[in-house]
């Protein structure tokens, strides 16, 4: 890996910041491919942070070792200083996951699932009905909280899933492509959900959409085959959509 891709100060002020999301050493072989190789950083709390990289690079693989969903061939993944392989329970209860294609039940409503998951939390049911409240009110679902979630849009799916993340109010937040298959609407619309959940939460999100980067983040991790090719500021990658490209077409093209 080049060293001039890494910004040694993208985090500055770690040593007094805590430490909520740690790759140490990560990879992931499915035989002799690797998934994921010897993949390390550390986001901080309050962090929200871009994991950028083109289609097949390696954001959900690594996701979903940060999550405890997949165990590491290599290497070491921590929530809210956990580690997911031996404290998995522990680590969960400070973790909303929102996967890119999420566990919607078509014949459930936004309120069944969200009950199901809260009694699968075992959140007492004051605590499930104040939270219920609270994330039908942050994800604007009172409108179609009665309704089966086969009938939703893909924009509203979308809002019940980052509920079901939300719902145990989660210190941390890992969301893969949230703004996936959405329109320009419901895309401005999940921004700004997540923009006012940075304000409380320390959160990491996939997109290979380099234009999420400026809107929510303050942080770029950059993942080619594998491996971590870039962790930084997002004005290093350039302000205008044509700089942005280039730098993107740089670090794949650099693998």
């Amino acid at each position: 890996m080049s060293e001039t891709l890494i910004n040694e100060n993208s985090t500055d002020g770690a040593s007094s910041a805590q430490p909520m999301i740690e790759a140490l050493g990560l990879s992931k072989y499915y035989g002799s491919f690797a998934a994921s190789r010897d993949v390390t950083f550390s986001i901080n709390r309050g962090e929200v942070v871009a994991f950028l990289g083109p289609n097949g690079a390696g954001k959900s693989t690594t996701m979903k070792l940060l999550t405890g969903y997949l165990a590491p061939s290599e290497g070491e993944a921590r929530i809210a200083g956990f580690n997911m392989a031996t404290d998995r329970l522990e680590g969960a209860r400070r973790l909303g996951y929102l996967p890119e294609n999420g566990p919607l039940y078509a014949d459930m409503t936004p309120r069944s699932l969200l009950h199901f998951f809260g009694h699968l939390r075992q959140l007492s049911t004051a605590e499930l009905d104040r939270r219920m409240e609270s994330v039908i009110h942050t994800c604007h679902l009172e409108t179609v909280i009665g309704k089966p979630i086969g009938k939703l849009s893909k924009g509203y799916r979308q809002r019940v899933g980052m509920a079901q993340a939300l719902l145990h109010d989660p210190e941390v937040l890992i969301l893969d492509e949230p703004t996936a298959g959405l329109d320009p609407n419901q895309i401005r619309e999940v921004r700004r959900m997540i923009r006012e959940l940075g304000e409380s939460k320390t959160i990491l999100l996939s997109t290979h959409i380099l234009q999420e980067v400026h809107a929510m983040c303050n942080r770029v991790l950059f993942i080619n085959e594998g491996r971590l090719v870039f962790d930084g500021p997002p004005e290093q990658l350039g302000s205008e959509p044509a700089a942005m490209d280039e730098k993107f077409y740089e670090f794949t093209a650099a693998g």
